[in-house]
């Protein structure tokens, strides 16, 4: 466990996400998700958390990690055609993982999943946060439109709003 990291989290903490994501931000965000989900049959959620605390922070949860409990937690694996995707941002640590249900990510793979992870940090480094996460909720949409285009009507089965924790 990394005092360094520790420092960063507890300094971070959470009024830091809702300074970068203010109301407006997350309402053009949440726009973002809902103009890629008209091109595919897909599901996409965007969860930006501030900083661990508590026991994820002292057991040092990886990102990766926290971002599956997130997967889970809001069951994003629970959608029609195993096609949900979450883009999670840990804030503190500047890191962004992409979780994606069996369906999608049998199609795109790690390195289709990782290229866009990487370019989202690269706006992040630049203090593009807002452009950061709608570039990336475009290629994720991108990739769901090629294999799971959009037929007949398909149901929202997620909320598009983003969530801050």
């Amino acid at each position: 466990m990394s005092i360094k990291r520790i420092a960063r989290h507890l300094v971070q903490h959470h009024w830091r996400a809702r300074q970068i994501f203010p109301p407006e931000v997350l309402g053009r965000i949440e726009q973002a998700i809902k103009q890629g989900e008209a091109t595919h049959s897909g599901q996409v959620r965007f969860v930006v958390e501030g900083a661990l605390d508590g026991r994820p922070l002292f057991r040092n949860q990886p990102a990766r990690a926290r971002a599956l409990d997130v997967f889970s937690h809001l069951r994003i694996w629970d959608t029609a055609h195993n096609n949900g995707v979450l883009i999670y941002l840990l804030l503190a640590d500047r890191d962004v993982e992409i979780i994606a249900d069996r369906g999608i990510h049998a199609k795109v793979g790690a390195e289709g999943w990782e290229r866009i992870c990487r370019a989202m940090e690269a706006e992040f480094a630049s203090g593009q946060f807002e452009r950061g996460v709608i570039s990336g909720i475009e290629a994720v949409s991108k990739e769901l439109a090629k294999h799971f285009p959009p037929a007949g009507a398909h149901p929202n089965e997620l909320p598009d709003k983003p969530v801050v924790m």
